[in-house]
């Protein structure tokens, strides 16, 4: 007798989203995996910025991928799939908001009468190693979601899309339902009130930046002095 053997998949990284969504509308609960892999950090990212929660920002996550994954039949192609799951997403991230503080309004006519790219890296090259350059790391990434958390929601949604997860203009204003020219308004204004708030947080501590005493300063001077030594 034959033996029958489980069908076998490509790699992860080499199904399309268009497949993954075909074997999940099989009940292949893999494919329902890979995509929340592949849209986890996304998600997170964009509807933290609506609701500056982080353990709601989870729970919404959760709750747009059961509405995405149980509503399959509503996903007609028309956008990527990324861009609808998106959408959903924040939609549940606005409205919570708006639970949450009924008198807000987040339409682009009330957004636009409120304000009168490039991508941002954030500090991810390689480091020195050592419990000191971790802290600092660490601080310099709380100054920066301390500023990001302070921008207005109209800003901050765009920022995030574009500076933190690199989304185009085109992929923010489909995903936004923005003008492109919208999107690299608030993309500058953004950057710009960032720019100014965390020169204010950070101000005091500017002259104390590329300090050169104590261990360092110890150092230079012993070797400095050995070679003198040599030298003589």
């Amino acid at each position: 007798m034959s033996r029958v053997t489980a069908p076998s998949y490509t790699t992860p990284s080499d199904v399309s989203d268009h497949d993954l969504v075909r074997r999940w509308r099989q009940k292949d609960h893999d494919a329902a995996r890979e995509l929340m892999t592949r849209y986890n950090r996304r998600l997170f990212r964009l509807v933290r910025g609506v609701i500056k929660d982080d353990v709601e920002a989870e729970d919404v996550v959760q709750e747009a991928y059961v509405r995405a994954f149980t509503h399959l039949d509503q996903f007609r192609g028309d956008a990527e799939f990324g861009t609808w799951l998106t959408r959903i997403a924040l939609n549940e991230a606005l409205g919570r908001r708006r639970r949450q503080r009924p008198t807000v309004s987040w339409s682009n006519e009330d957004d636009e009468a409120q304000l009168h790219g490039r991508i941002l890296q954030f500090p991810t090259a390689s480091v020195p190693d050592g419990p000191e350059a971790t802290m600092a790391q660490r601080e310099l990434r709380e100054y920066l979601e301390r500023a990001i958390d302070d921008l207005p929601s109209a800003f901050r949604t765009v920022f995030i899309a574009r500076a933190v997860e690199g989304l185009s203009v085109e992929e923010t204003a489909t995903l936004l339902r923005l003008r492109p020219e919208t999107v690299k308004t608030r993309l500058h204004r953004a950057r710009t009130r960032l720019r100014e708030s965390l020169e204010a947080q950070l101000g005091p501590a500017l002259g104390s930046v590329f300090a050169f005493d104590g261990e360092r300063c110890q150092r230079m001077t012993d070797a400095v002095m050995r070679r003198l030594a040599d030298a003589s």
